[in-house]
């Protein structure tokens, strides 16, 4: 392997929180500058999600921790804290990947005791952010979900999905797929600002011209909505309207959520280079996590004529090849992000 000669030594103590982790070792290559892998072992794949979620999958996975895209809104940045990273620079470049994760899948589902009940990807971090170029653990993913009869959904920026695009294709036709793509932003300046590490949104537009045309009924993810940034008529109806040319199915869009260590960063970012919206965002969002009703009534009042307007607010069918009746629905996981 390229990386042999950049091996740390994963014993040294730094990050005790890796070590807990599993951490076999850290590695660091000029493929990545500035980016720091932390492979580990993990002891299981499937993660369970609360039966209070309501949610149509019982089971998500997580091939890494931390994601590269740098979202300065995503919602998952505290779960970096848990390893003893922080929340802002750290989860965008200290990523962990779980280097054994399709190994341990294809045990866990081939057991007799596995329901084979929905598992959704991307309800964390990224799968098939640019470390997955690297280290190649979807394949083995996708391989071991579709030989054990498991229906799935992957949710995504990655343009690299493509590349996985004909084994999604055989898995269709034994277990229902679900595929969406996430296109919150169509402005450059404001994209590489907001997601400095995520392929553009044209070429995102593009990954949904070559699902649909894979025969896939594509959901987009316009989302989130950032308040004073893009919830404009203008930008909203061009947004709807790229996705629909592209061919998704269908759309979801709702207002941008600020939770715990997420709030701090994003605002920090708004102070620098939009200083003048800082009192709308104190207005708007208080001391918690949500925006105002009111707001929320307005946006939704914006979007549901505009979704309705280019034909992205129907529901996406049941695959034709569906076994399970509890395969899972764009619109329903696609919420787990708000």
């Amino acid at each position: 392997m390229r990386w042999r000669n950049q091996t740390l030594d994963a014993e040294d103590g730094a990050l005790p929180g890796l070590d807990r982790a599993g951490l076999v070792r850290t590695v660091q290559t000029p493929e990545f500058d500035g980016v720091t892998f932390h492979e580990v072992l993990c002891k299981s794949a499937l993660n369970r999600t609360p039966e209070s979620s309501a949610l149509p999958f019982g089971w998500t996975i997580n091939p890494m921790r931390g994601c590269s895209h740098a979202c300065r809104y995503c919602f998952a940045r505290s779960t970096h804290e848990y390893l003893d990273l922080d929340a802002g620079r750290d989860f965008d470049s200290q990523i962990v990947v779980k280097t054994n994760v399709a190994a341990v899948l294809r045990r866990e589902v081939n057991r007799r005791s596995w329901r084979r009940e929905p598992v959704a990807l991307g309800t964390n971090t990224d799968p098939y952010q640019r470390a997955e170029g690297r280290y190649r653990l979807m394949p083995g993913i996708i391989g071991a979900l579709a030989d054990s009869g498991t229906p799935f959904s992957i949710l995504t920026k990655g343009t690299l999905l493509r590349r996985d695009l004909p084994l999604l294709t055989l898995a269709a036709r034994e277990v229902p797929v679900r595929l969406a793509v996430s296109i919150a932003i169509l402005d450059p300046e404001l994209h590489r600002g907001l997601e400095p590490g995520t392929p553009s949104p044209r070429a995102r537009l593009e990954l949904v011209r070559a699902l649909a045309d894979a025969g896939f009924a594509v959901n987009v993810m316009v989302a989130p909505v950032i308040p004073c940034l893009t919830d404009g008529t203008a930008h909203l109806d061009e947004l709807f309207g790229a996705v629909a040319e592209a061919g998704a199915a269908s759309a979801v869009a709702f207002p941008m959520h600020l939770r715990a260590r997420t709030r701090g960063w994003f605002l920090q970012w708004l102070a620098e280079y939009h200083p003048a919206l800082l009192r709308r965002y104190r207005q708007l969002y208080g001391r918690g996590a949500y925006v105002t009703p009111e707001y929320s009534a307005w946006l939704r009042g914006r979007l549901d004529p505009l979704l309705s307007r280019h034909g992205l607010d129907r529901d996406v069918p049941p695959e034709p090849e569906a076994r399970s009746p509890r395969a899972p629905q764009p619109a329903a996981q696609l919420a787990l992000f708000s």
